[in-house]
C-alpha cells in the first residue's frame, strides 16, 4: 500500500507531466528558459531539472523525476556534424536504450535514484538533447534495467499518448514506443540542424523568425536511399513557402534557381500571391558552408516532380 510520501510523489509527478506536456504544445523544443522556472505545486516551486547534472530528483519527491541527455556544444566542428553519432545508440536500439551512470560509484545518490525508479516502475521524463541547450521531452519513460558492473541503466519509453503511466507490457510495445521516439528525434533534430545551417532564415524570402520556419525535406524521409534527415536534404522555408513547395507550386532546380508554377503566375489576387510570383527566376539563399548546400542530385529528382505536376 502506498505511503503518504509516495502519494504526494505521484501527485507532484502528474503535475510535472502535465506542465511539460503544456510546454510542448507551445514550444517546438524546450530550453533552459522554459525549464528553469519549474512548476508550481500547492503554492511551492518544484524544479524539473538540475542544470549541472543529468539525473534529477526534487527534494519534495520520493523518487526520480527526470533524466537528461545533453547535446554537445559546438567545438572544432559544427554540432550537427556529429549528430548521427550522438544518436547512434538510440537509433540502433531495438527496445530500450542505455543511460550512463554518474561517475564510477553505482551507490552514489544519483545512481541510486535510477535503481529505485527501476525497482518501483516509476514513470519519468527524459529530456533528450536535440541541439545545444535544446531538448525534446519524452514521457513517460521508465528505467527498465540497472547494471552496477556496467555502470549504466536501461531506459524504455512508454506508449505515446497513453493515459496510464505504466511501462510497456511486452517487446512489441517497447519497440513501437522506441520507433515513435526515433521519429520525433528525427523531426526535431533535423529541423534544428537545417535552420541553424541557414542562420535562422527562410531560404526563399530571408524571413528571420525561426518560429515561423519549417525544415522542408527535398526528398521525403520515407525514401530509404535519399530521404535521410541530413542538412543537404533540407531547406528552411516559411509556412507558406513550405506549403507551396510540397504542392509543387514552387520548384528549385539543381542550380538553385527558383521556378513558380504557371498556374500561380497567371493569377492576380493580392500581395501574398504577388510575393510568391516574384520568386520566379530568382535564387535561393544558401548556407555559409558549402557542405550544407542542398544536394544537387536530390534537387534534380525533386525538380522533375515539379515539372511533371505543371
Amino acid at each position: 500500500m502506498p505511503t503518504l510520501k509516495e502519494d504526494v510523489d505521484a501527485a507532484i509527478r502528474m503535475a510535472a507531466f502535465e506542465h511539460v506536456r503544456q510546454l510542448g504544445e507551445i514550444h517546438d523544443h524546450l530550453t533552459a528558459i522554459q525549464l528553469k522556472p519549474g512548476f508550481v505545486f500547492q503554492g511551492k516551486r518544484i524544479p524539473l531539472i538540475n542544470p549541472q547534472r543529468g539525473i534529477f530528483k526534487p527534494q519534495q519527491m520520493r523518487f526520480l523525476l527526470s533524466i537528461k541527455t545533453v547535446f554537445p556544444k559546438p567545438g572544432a566542428k559544427v554540432w550537427y556534424d556529429d549528430q548521427r553519432e550522438v544518436y547512434r545508440q538510440i537509433f540502433e536500439g531495438d527496445e530500450t536504450v542505455d543511460y550512463a551512470f554518474m561517475g564510477q560509484n553505482p551507490d552514489a545518490a544519483d545512481n541510486s535514484w535510477l535503481r529505485e525508479a527501476f525497482e518501483n516502475r516509476i514513470p519519468i521524463i527524459y529530456f533528450l538533447g536535440i541541439a545545444p541547450g535544446r531538448y525534446s521531452a519524452m514521457l513517460p519513460a521508465f528505467i527498465s534495467g540497472w547494471d552496477a558492473k556496467a555502470l549504466k541503466a536501461r531506459v524504455a519509453f512508454g506508449m505515446p499518448d497513453q493515459d496510464a503511466l505504466v511501462p510497456p507490457d511486452n517487446a512489441h510495445e517497447r519497440r513501437y514506443a522506441l520507433r515513435t521516439v526515433k521519429q520525433r528525434l528525427h523531426q526535431a533534430s533535423f529541423r534544428e540542424a537545417v535552420i541553424t545551417a541557414y542562420s535562422g532564415r527562410c531560404a526563399l524570402s530571408g524571413l528571420p523568425e525561426a518560429l515561423l520556419l519549417d525544415a522542408a525535406h527535398i526528398i521525403a524521409d520515407k525514401d530509404e536511399k535519399l530521404g535521410q534527415p541530413v542538412v543537404p536534404n533540407g531547406i528552411p522555408l516559411s509556412k507558406i513557402h513550405h506549403a507551396a513547395f510540397d504542392a509543387h507550386l514552387i520548384g528549385i532546380d539543381p542550380d538553385y534557381k527558383l521556378h513558380v508554377a504557371e498556374r500561380l503566375l497567371v493569377q492576380n489576387d493580392g500581395p501574398m500571391l504577388e510575393a510568391l510570383k516574384r520568386l520566379h527566376g530568382g535564387m535561393i539563399h544558401l548556407p555559409g558552408r558549402a557542405r550544407d548546400h542542398p544536394d544537387r542530385d536530390r534537387l534534380a529528382q525533386r525538380y522533375e516532380r515539379f515539372k511533371a505536376a505543371a
